[in-house]
């Protein structure tokens, strides 16, 4: 029998039970729809997290230590590399070779301090950070009062929203709603605030007393001390700075509980030279004159290049940490999730498979003469298989097809409906599932497949009818 009679005559025999038909049709449109719309969820779910991930600036970024700080040599590090005094010193020249290394795209050094700031004559004791110009980007910043910094060398500040509700004199109360940032930015955006801060100076010989002024920084009392042969001196200094934005999100929010408050643009936090607690640790660092870090972030090109750059910086005798370390057991968990949402969402799958054997079967009580008169006429045992299979067959692809489209319409007024209760929770509109081109395909092919399996036996009863006993059929 010809394809094309084949289908041609599959299409008449389902025409004619359109009713019982379309029911079978219609239960694996069902199963396919809880399919896709199960798959697609669980989909949006991952990479929704991915995005954040990635727009955190956490998930292409590794994060380098010194293996002279004990603090973050982990039992892994400790058997591999060398000792930790033999370790060179993360400092300006290291980040620099850093910087250079293949599909690097920089490498900021990690500048922090507390120290004290004045607003309105009121001091304020705080942890400072430093954030390059490509902080910009970052989550944290799309709902911030105010804008970014000007440039990367502008007196500017960004507050965190706990730090602004400080300054404002507003504490809440357990169990009280977050201030909304929109209520901080009108009496702070554009205000100044003093910061006080130790400047580390390097001098030529023995230290020797200070005393400068130069626009807003005051020279108003020294420290000195010799490390290997060399002298600085530690200089108090103030710095006006210019409140430019309020972030509502925490930049730092992986950090812990060394979390900065206040945020200054990097290249303008360099050139203060300010004193930090890893320039007394290193003493050869402080001897050259050269800025000694407790960390140094590494922007890495793509995601994927993250673990051949933490290989490379391994190999000149650094401790790295990456986020896309810390998600391989988030990665494990969403494998396991699309696992079982696709389990459930064949179960309507299979129930519609009950159908078509149901629906086959009774086809073929129907059409036993119809069946007796092929045979008699010439059709072979595999024509008549050939025939329950393209009839189980259609019903699949016209079910499958139904079912995306029925799917992603689950999906969309579910998504639609998720944005209506964020943004009741002012909170900004997410895309929390997707439907990609291979789960469509997927969900067709895997639809054509179940029928085929669910006519398999329908098929070979259809085959093994005597067509003499069908024939007498009535």
């Amino acid at each position: 029998m010809k394809a094309y009679d084949l289908v041609e005559l599959a299409v008449r025999n389902l025409r004619e039970s359109v009713l019982r038909n379309s029911l079978t049709t219609v239960g694996i449109a069902v199963g396919v729809a809880s399919l896709v719309a199960m798959l697609s969820l669980g989909i949006g779910l991952q990479q929704l997290a991915n995005r954040r991930l990635k727009k955190s600036g956490l998930f292409d970024t590794v994060v380098v230590t010194s293996r002279r700080d004990l603090r973050s040599f982990s039992r892994e590090q400790e058997s591999s590399g060398p000792a930790p005094a033999d370790s060179p010193a993360l400092d300006e020249s290291a980040r620099e070779k850093i910087a250079q290394l293949p599909d690097v795209l920089e490498a900021s050094p990690d500048i922090r301090f507390i120290t004290e700031l004045r607003y309105e004559n009121k001091p304020h004791l705080t942890l400072i950070a430093a954030l390059p110009s490509s902080a910009k980007e970052r989550d944290a910043f799309e709902n911030m009062q105010g804008q970014f910094f000007s440039s990367d060398s502008a007196p500017e500040a960004i507050l965190q929203k706990s730090f602004a509700e400080e300054l404002l004199g507003k504490r809440r109360k357990p169990g009280e709603d977050d201030t909304n940032v929109a209520e901080l930015g009108p009496p702070l955006l554009g205000k100044d605030l003093v910061m006080r801060y130790a400047e580390r100076m390097a001098t030529p010989g023995p230290a020797i007393t200070a005393s400068e002024t130069n626009g807003t920084q005051n020279a108003v009392s020294d420290h000195a001390d010799d490390v290997a042969g060399a002298a600085y001196s530690v200089i108090s200094r103030e710095q006006t700075l210019k409140i430019v934005g309020i972030s509502d999100l925490d930049p730092d929010s992986l950090r812990g509980p060394g979390r900065a408050r206040v945020f200054l643009p990097l290249k303008f936090a360099e050139n203060l030279h300010v004193m930090q607690a890893t320039s007394l640790r290193d003493n050869s660092s402080a001897a050259a004159n050269t800025p000694t870090y407790a960390t140094v972030s590494v922007r890495v090109r793509s995601a994927k290049n993250v673990a051949t750059v933490e290989n490379a910086i391994r190999k000149m005798g650094f401790n790295t940490f990456s986020i896309v370390d810390a998600t391989r057991s988030m990665r494990q968990f969403f494998a396991v999730l699309d696992l079982f949402l696709g389990i459930f969402g064949s179960l309507a799958l299979a129930v519609a498979s009950i159908g078509i054997v149901n629906t086959l079967v009774m086809a073929i009580l129907e059409r036993r003469r119809e069946i007796g008169i092929m045979k008699a006429i010439g059709a072979s045992d595999v024509d008549v298989k050939k025939l329950f299979f393209a009839e189980a067959g259609a019903m699949g692809v016209l079910g499958g097809a139904v079912g995306v489209a029925l799917g992603w319409t689950i999906g969309r007024v579910i998504n639609i409906g998720t944005n209506i209760y964020l943004k009741r929770q002012e909170l900004p509109p997410e895309q929390i599932w997707f439907v990609p081109w291979w789960l469509v395909l997927g969900a067709i092919v895997f639809a054509l497949l179940v029928s085929l399996i669910s006519g398999l036996y329908p098929a070979s009863r259809a085959a093994r009818l005597d067509p003499v006993q069908a024939l007498r059929y009535e």
